[in-house]
């Protein structure tokens, strides 16, 4: 039987006004002053990463994060064909990226909520959102020493930012619900080494799959081996 008590939908409508404030902050932005769609998409992607740490903190059951998951992966593929969300989409490049997201999110929800370790989800889609979107941000800026995977350009200082970033949010969400020991430095580091490769090979988006899912369950995995 689905809870349909106050106490359930409240917590809903709060992650619902978060997620249209940073849809209308991405949108004003490159419709009324001009922003490439490069940068209004990251402002999407880093701020919904946010939402995960809402869900865990309010607890918000998993079929509320799997169902918002699956109806966010609707309206993104529905958008690649009507121009809904302009801003998100309009980034120069053939790209899956938003809709890879949402289906990340939904999958570490429904493993990680269910198995009781949603600390592993919020590592996953932080690493992804955060991570991911600084070493966009700082290799399209500031890269200067490039490097090719394939038909791929990256370069070296996005790589950095990436791994720096992906070893801090690790780091700090293990610290603060497990324990700071040296496993955990050991398993953040590992962590932070397989999202900085698993970026590299983003045909596609796909990364946008394959890291938040690979990093969670890589975490999850080590902790488990290492107690």
């Amino acid at each position: 039987m689905v809870d349909s008590s106050p106490t359930l939908w409240q917590p809903i409508a709060l992650v619902a006004l978060y997620l249209g404030l940073i849809l209308l902050i991405s949108e004003s932005l490159h419709r009324y002053f001009a922003v490439n769609g490069e940068v209004s998409r990251k402002v999407v992607h880093i701020g919904t990463g946010n939402v995960i740490l809402l869900a865990w903190w309010l607890q918000i059951p998993a079929w509320v994060g799997t169902t918002a998951a699956v109806l966010a992966s609707m309206l993104v593929l529905v958008s690649y064909k009507l121009p809904i969300l302009p801003g998100v989409n309009s980034i120069g490049r053939k790209s899956f990226g938003t809709f890879f997201y949402a289906v990340s999110m939904g999958i570490l929800i429904a493993y990680f909520w269910e198995v009781g370790q949603p600390r592993y989800a919020a590592i996953g889609i932080l690493i992804m959102s955060y991570g991911d979107g600084m070493a966009a941000i700082i290799g399209q800026n500031f890269g200067r020493h490039i490097y090719t995977v394939g038909s791929l350009t990256k370069s070296w200082e996005g790589s950095l930012t990436m791994a720096v970033v992906s070893y801090i949010v690790c780091n700090l969400i293990l610290i603060l619900t497990i324990g700071n020991t040296w496993q955990i430095w050991c398993v953040s580091l590992i962590v932070a080494i397989v999202a900085t490769g698993l970026e590299s090979f983003s045909w596609w988006g796909m990364d946008n799959l394959t890291v938040p899912v690979g990093s969670a369950a890589i975490a999850y995995t080590l902790v488990k081996l290492l107690g």
